[in-house]
């Protein structure tokens, strides 16, 4: 089965239909639209609609539908880093659980020292 724009996180029933009645029918309609033409949709913002226009064509790829160009590769880099994206993607990026706050790192030499004290 093929996929159409309701396949893409984030997008339901009722903005399909807004993205329908603004003549982006398809999926192919959403890759080939531009960041402006998506964001003036209501309901999309310039960020929304750069991760709707990069799902879009992440999923068109996926299909073999088209084969992008260079220039197709390189503008798709470009929207994820302005939609926040990059190399690394969210597995890159350390969580507040991964680094250990003063108290962790002084709590064990601060007992070491009272014990060594008395």
């Amino acid at each position: 089965m093929q996929p159409t724009i309701i396949d893409i996180t984030g997008i339901g029933p009722a903005a399909v239909e807004t993205l329908d009645e603004h003549d982006i029918k398809s999926l192919a309609d959403l890759a080939s639209a531009s960041v402006e033409e998506v964001s003036a949709v209501p309901g999309f913002s310039e960020a929304g609609a750069t991760r709707a226009i990069a799902a879009a064509t992440e999923l068109l790829v996926e299909e073999g539908e088209t084969q992008p160009s260079e220039g197709e590769v390189e503008e798709a880099g470009e929207k994820d880093k302005i939609a926040g994206k990059g190399k690394k993607g969210k597995k890159g990026k350390k969580g507040k659980k991964g680094k250990k706050g003063k108290k962790g790192k002084k709590g064990k030499k601060g007992k070491k020292g009272k014990k060594g004290k008395k």
